[in-house]
Order: structure tokens, then C-alpha cells, then sequence
């Protein structure tokens, strides 16, 4: 949407000084072709979503540097565009990330113990897999840490693959809200619940 030059001004003058109103019609005035623009490069409409919503943060935090006699629709589409740069940026580490754990965790469960964390964090790891209900806990150890696939699993325990299935999934998302409470074990249940453990993909 293309609005007058004297009227951009006076939104982003009251813009600089706090108006909460003026920042809303900005957003009304933008956000739609902003969006649009974000959606095309990074073809997730929750990321474009999420990008949007940044791009408007950084705009009121830094509402005080806006130069009202530079083109703000150019300013409005450089943060966009740096914002999507940095998403790009940071999926290609994590997937470099998961790569490298996924590769280490071929290995056996010391080898990841000894490369990767330190004893303290390995055994917060394991305070959290033993708080998995038994059954759950020894069919997570054998999928998960020791790689067995789920029809292994299911001759040595005596029960179906769908069991199986059920429990790792239940343990997966126990480990991911344990994650959360325990910041410096996500790197570890990354490298746990990103590994292929033989079951569907």
C-alpha cells in the first residue's frame, strides 16, 4: 500500500515518540506486502509469521533512530531481509549440528559420554531416562542409545512394534519438556531424539 510522504512522516514522528497508535496503522500499512515478501523466501508460513513479528519488534525498540527523511519502507525491508539471512544462517548450523551428533551417536553411549558431555550432564541425562517408567525406559535405552530397530526390540521384549512406537514417543516428549527445565541438556536430547532409532521415520 503506497501512502503519501507527509502522512508516512507524521506516523513515524509519533512513532519516535511512543504512539502506540501510530505504530499500529504502520504495521496495518506494511505488514501485509512485508509478509508476502518473507513467505516467498522462506516458504513456511509460521516462520514468515515469526520473522513479521520480529521485524515490528526490532521497529518499536528502535523506534528512536527511525530518520524520517530516509525512505522507511526501504528501512522496514533491510531488517526483513536480515532477519530472513539470520533464520537461513542458524537452520544451516542446526542441521550442520544435528549432522555431527547424528554421526557421533553411531557410536555407543560412552563414546557420546566422553566427546560430548561432561559426567555431570551424562548423568543428568540419565536421571532423566530413569525416571521413564521401566518398561518405557529399557525399550527408549535399547531404540535410542544401543540403535536397535524396533522389530529387534519387539522379539526381545515380546511386545508389538506399536508398543513400541507409543513409547518412544511418550519418552520423547517427557525428554523434550526435561530439556526445557535443564537448558544444558538440550544438545544431548538433540543428539537423542534426532537419531534414526530404527523405528518409521
Amino acid at each position: 500500500m503506497i501512502i503519501a510522504d507527509t502522512n508516512e512522516k507524521d506516523l513515524l514522528n509519533q512513532l519516535i515518540i511512543g504512539d502506540e497508535a501510530a505504530f499500529r496503522q504502520i504495521y496495518l500499512l506494511y505488514s501485509g506486502r512485508l509478509y508476502g515478501n518473507i513467505l516467498k523466501l522462506v516458504k513456511s508460513k509460521a516462520v514468515a509469521e515469526e520473522i513479521l513479528q520480529e521485524v515490528f519488534i526490532k521497529i518499536w525498540e528502535h523506534r528512536r533512530h527511525i530518520d524520517v527523511n530516509q525512505s522507511f519502507r526501504s528501512y522496514l525491508f533491510r531488517i526483513a531481509e536480515n532477519k530472513v539471512c539470520n533464520f537461513y544462517v542458524k537452520a544451516s548450523r542446526d542441521r550442520a549440528l544435528i549432522n555431527t551428533l547424528t554421526g557421533i551417536m553411531s557410536s555407543n553411549y560412552s563414546h557420546v559420554e566422553e566427546a560430548i558431555v561432561s559426567r555431570e550432564q551424562a548423568a543428568f541425562l540419565q536421571h532423566a531416562i530413569d525416571t521413564l517408567p521401566p518398561q518405557r525406559k529399557q525399550v527408549f535405552q535399547l531404540c535410542k542409545i544401543e540403535g536397535k530397530s524396533y522389530e529387534e526390540v519387539s522379539a526381545l521384549l515380546g511386545i508389538s512394534t506399536s508398543t513400541i512406537s507409543d513409547h518412544i514417543v511418550k519418552a520423547n516428549r517427557f525428554l523434550k519438556e526435561y530439556a526445557r527445565k535443564n537448558k544444558e541438556l538440550i544438545i544431548i536430547l538433540v543428539l537423542i531424539l534426532f537419531t534414526n532409532d530404527g523405528g518409521p521415520l
